[in-house]
């Protein structure tokens, strides 16, 4: 399984950091189960949609997450990202 390295600090605060790092952050919460229960596919979501809005690291941590997830789970989290982009 990939390992992801958390990062100290706040998800309710946003002071300087963007959007995508926000993003980003949710993805790392999910993927390391951090104040949650685990959950690649929400992981990858959240990268996939910090990536589109312009966060390499994320675009980093999608690819390294998506060999860890079986075909019908990346449909999942494409699918769910693609919703949420059309919702927000």
């Amino acid at each position: 399984m990939a390992q992801f390295d958390t990062h100290e600090g706040s998800f309710g605060t946003m002071g300087d950091r963007s959007q995508a790092d926000m993003l980003c952050e949710l993805g790392l919460m999910y993927a390391t189960g951090r104040d949650c229960v685990t959950d690649l596919v929400a992981a990858h979501k959240w990268f996939n949609i910090a990536a589109i809005r312009g966060s390499a690291e994320a675009a980093r941590l999608r690819a390294e997450l998506a060999p860890s997830l079986t075909k019908p789970e990346l449909v999942r989290a494409l699918r769910e990202a693609r919703e949420w982009m059309t919702m927000h």
